[in-house]
C-alpha cells in the first residue's frame, strides 16, 4: 500500500511515498540530510522539506573549516565559492589578530566559503543515492504519539494531508523546533537566547579575496559582524545581533550602518535574514522514538551550526539504524545519541554559551583592552606563554579572568607571581 504521493528517486523518476518507513526526517537542512545519508545506508528512510527548494533561502554566512568539514562531504569546487587562508578579528578600534593556516601549521586552506543553495542540495542528494526518499513541498503537522511513543508523523504535501508510519523520527526542523514540542521537549527560546542574522550578498567589494574579518563591539550588540569573500569582488557582508541587546533598532538597520562605515562602495543584490539559537543546549534532545539535531536541538553557537550539525546528523543516523536492527526506538536506547553528543561537542557548548554571556556584556573600552592584550599572542604557545598571556588579560581588566582556560593549574599560576615549571611546555 502507499499514499500515491510522488517524490523522486536518485535517477530523478517520480516514485509513490509509502506508508511506513524505518526513519523519517523531518528537514532537509545539513543535519538532516547527513542523518538520512548516514541511516540509508540500513534503513528505509523518508527526508522531508516542506519548501519546494532544498538549500534556499539561504539562512548562514556560509564560511565552514576545512578541518571540520572534510570527515563529512569532500570539497567540491561546483559548491566553494572561495577558498580561504585566514581570519582578520577586529575591534572597535581597529586592533586586528590575525590567524593564519600557515601561522597555525595547516597544510591546504583554513576553510571554504560555500555557495550554500548548492552545497545543501548535494547533501539531500547523497541522501537520495544512499536510497533516501525525499520529498520536498512535504510539511509535517503533528506526530503520531501512541501509549507515549512515536509513531510517525502527520503530513501535508500540495493540500492532501495524510500519515507516515516510522520506527523512529529525527527532527531537523531548525529553531524552536515544532517536533520537537510535539514530541514533549521544551525548544522555546528566552529571549536573551535569541540571535538574528542580517546579510547582503554585496559586489563591488575590494578586499582581501582569501581572508574573512570578524567585527566586535556594538556595531553587532551581543554577537559581531563579518565580511565573507566569495570571489569576482563579491562578498556576504552581515552580522548578527542579540534580540535581547536590540535598543529601537532593527537587525538591517545595524547592518546599513555597518556597510556604509566599511563598504561604502558596495551594492546589495541580495538579503538574507533568520534567526538562530544562542543558548546552552536542551536538557534533553531525545524522546520516545524522537532525536533532535542542528538548530532544533540548539547546537549553534555564534557560528559552527553547519559543522555541529553534520556531526549531530550523523550520530543520530547511526543511533537510529541501531534503534531498528534492536525493533526499540525507547529513550534507553536513543540516549546513546546524547552520550556521544556530550563527548564530541557538547563540553564545548556549554563552554562557548558561558563565554558568550560573558563578551556580549563588553563594553566598546573593555573589548579593545581585550584585543590589546591578545595582540602579541602566537600559534603553537607553550604552557608558560599562554599564562603570561592571561597575566596581561588581568592587568587590563581583572574581569577578563572569565577566559583564562578552565584549569586549575593554568588558574592557579596566572593568579600567582610564580613562573611554572619546565616540565610543562
Amino acid at each position: 500500500m502507499h499514499n500515491g504521493l510522488p517524490g523522486r528517486g536518485p535517477n530523478g523518476r517520480e516514485k509513490p511515498m509509502k506508508d511506513e518507513y524505518d526513519v523519517i526526517v523531518v528537514g532537509a537542512g545539513p543535519g538532516g540530510s547527513i542523518a538520512a545519508r548516514t541511516a540509508a545506508g540500513e534503513c528505509d528512510v523518508l527526508l522531508i522539506e516542506k519548501r519546494q527548494e532544498i538549500g534556499s533561502p539561504v539562512r548562514c554566512a556560509e564560511f565552514v573549516e576545512e578541518w571540520s568539514l572534510s570527515p563529512y562531504i569532500q570539497p567540491d569546487k561546483k559548491w566553494i565559492a572561495a577558498k580561504i587562508d585566514g581570519v582578520r578579528l577586529i575591534s572597535p578600534d581597529d586592533t586586528t589578530l590575525t590567524v593564519s593556516a600557515e601561522a597555525l601549521g595547516m597544510k591546504g586552506v583554513l576553510g571554504y566559503v560555500l555557495e550554500r543553495k548548492i552545497f545543501d542540495r548535494e547533501l539531500a542528494k547523497d541522501a537520495a543515492r544512499a536510497g533516501a526518499h525525499v520529498m520536498v513541498r512535504t510539511r509535517a503537522t503533528g506526530l503520531i504519539v501512541e501509549n507515549g511513543v512515536i509513531q510517525g508523523v502527520k503530513l501535508n504535501r500540495l493540500g492532501e494531508n495524510f500519515e507516515v508510519r516510522s520506527k523512529v523520527v529525527i527532527g531537523a526542523d531548525g529553531v524552536e523546533s515544532q517536533v520537537g514540542r510535539w514530541g514533549g521537549i521544551n525548544t522555546t527560546l528566552k529571549l536573551k537566547d535569541i540571535g538574528s542574522c542580517v546579510q547582503y550578498l554585496m559586489t563591488n567589494i575590494d578586499v582581501t579575496e582569501d581572508f574573512c574579518n570578524f567585527y566586535f563591539g556594538s556595531l553587532a550588540p551581543g554577537v559581531y559582524a563579518w565580511m565573507f569573500p566569495k570571489g569576482d569582488k563579491k562578498a556576504n557582508i552581515g552580522l548578527g545581533v542579540l534580540a535581547s541587546k536590540l535598543k529601537r533598532k532593527r537587525p538591517v538597520d545595524y547592518l546599513n550602518e555597518f556597510v556604509s562605515k566599511n563598504f561604502p562602495d558596495g551594492q546589495p543584490v541580495e538579503l538574507v535574514m533568520g534567526a538562530f539559537p544562542s543558548s546552552d543546549e536542551l536538557k534533553s534532545s531525545i524522546g520516545h522514538g524522537l532525536m533532535l539535531v542542528g538548530d532544533a536541538a540548539h547546537h549553534n553557537m555564534l557560528g559552527g551550526g553547519v559543522m555541529n550539525a553534520l556531526e549531530g546528523g550523523t550520530i543520530a543516523g547511526d543511533v537510529a539504524s541501531k534503534a531498528v536492527r534492536l525493533d526499540d526506538s525507547s529513550r534507553n536506547v536513543l540516549k546513546e545519541y546524547e552520550t556521544r553528543l556530550h563527548r564530541s561537542y557538547g563540553k564545548n557548548l556549554k563552554h562557548a554559551y558561558k563565554v558568550r554571556e560573558f563578551l556580549s556584556d563588553l563594553s566598546e573600552d573593555e573589548w579593545n583592552k581585550l584585543f590589546r592584550a591578545f595582540k602579541e599572542i602566537k600559534p603553537h604557545l607553550s604552557v608558560i606563554e599562554v599564562i603570561r598571556i592571561a597575566r596581561r588579560l588581568l592587568m587590563a581588566n581583572p574581569k577578563f579572568v572569565f577566559l583564562i582556560p578552565h584549569s586549575s593549574f593554568l588558574r592557579e599560576f596566572a593568579l600567582s607571581e610564580r613562573e611554572p615549571p619546565r616540565s610543562h611546555f
